[in-house]
């Protein structure tokens, strides 16, 4: 199937989720499928296969997957599946975009959890997991104030996730990072899940990241750098 090109409207333009309604039941709108490292979260550097959904309803100011929220491919979701299975690896990251935005997410992550993978969803934390299958390791960003996005931020989310999960903060500024420091003590979130923090690339240097975190004395808190970049040039689609 064609790639469907959605709009070429600029992101602020584009309303956020009619290109959904394109896409036919048993379909996902899929940005791209493809194997690499993992290059985030607590399972980073392992060997992953990421399927990566179009579109999002945030802007985040900082945001380095835009290209997602305008162009993507119907695939079935049987096809989907099967492409991932094809690569034979044990770990897969369903991201986006915004993965929650479609409903054939859930069951693909059921399905490959059927199929013995391991499987982790990054979102945004915008929208209710309730009905995420408990077997998948949600990857759960809460935004800070310097996205633009705080406001969207589902708190009872909080309640929902699981030990396994994992709670991740995107730092762009002091700012940024006492905010997160408050949530994280107000909801003691480090004694309750995995809580990653990291800088924005090219504008925080982690060094600095590193100098707060250790003032703060939260010592559950881990510090996370985007691995792919580090590898790849920092602008590489696919990896």
């Amino acid at each position: 199937m064609p790639l469907l090109e959605l709009s070429t409207m600029p992101p602020e333009a584009l309303s956020r989720t009619t290109p959904l309604n394109a896409v036919a039941a048993g379909e996902l709108l899929i940005h791209e499928i493809y194997l690499s490292v993992q290059g985030e979260s607590t399972y980073a550097g392992l060997p992953c296969v990421f399927v990566r959904t179009s579109v999002c309803d945030l802007r985040c100011s900082w945001c380095d997957t835009p290209h997602a929220f305008n162009r993507g491919e119907r695939l079935s979701r049987a096809d989907v599946l099967a492409q991932v299975l094809a690569f034979d690896c044990p770990l897969v990251e369903v991201t986006g975009g915004e993965p929650l935005l479609q409903g054939e997410v859930y069951p693909l992550m059921a399905e490959l959890a059927d199929a013995g993978k391991t499987v982790l969803l990054e979102t945004s934390g915008a929208h209710d997991i309730a009905n995420v299958d408990p077997r998948v390791v949600i990857v759960m960003d809460l935004k800070c104030p310097d996205s633009g996005e705080e406001h969207r931020n589902h708190w009872p989310n909080l309640d929902r996730l699981k030990p396994t999960d994992e709670v991740k903060f995107v730092i762009a500024s002091e700012r940024d990072w006492r905010w997160a420091e408050a949530a994280i003590r107000d909801h003691r979130l480090d004694e309750r899940f995995t809580v990653l923090v990291s800088a924005v690339f090219g504008k925080l240097a982690p060094v600095q990241l590193v100098e707060w975190l250790l003032a703060a004395k939260l010592p559950r808190v881990r510090v996370q750098v985007q691995l792919h970049k580090v590898i790849w040039e920092p602008t590489t689609r696919g990896v």
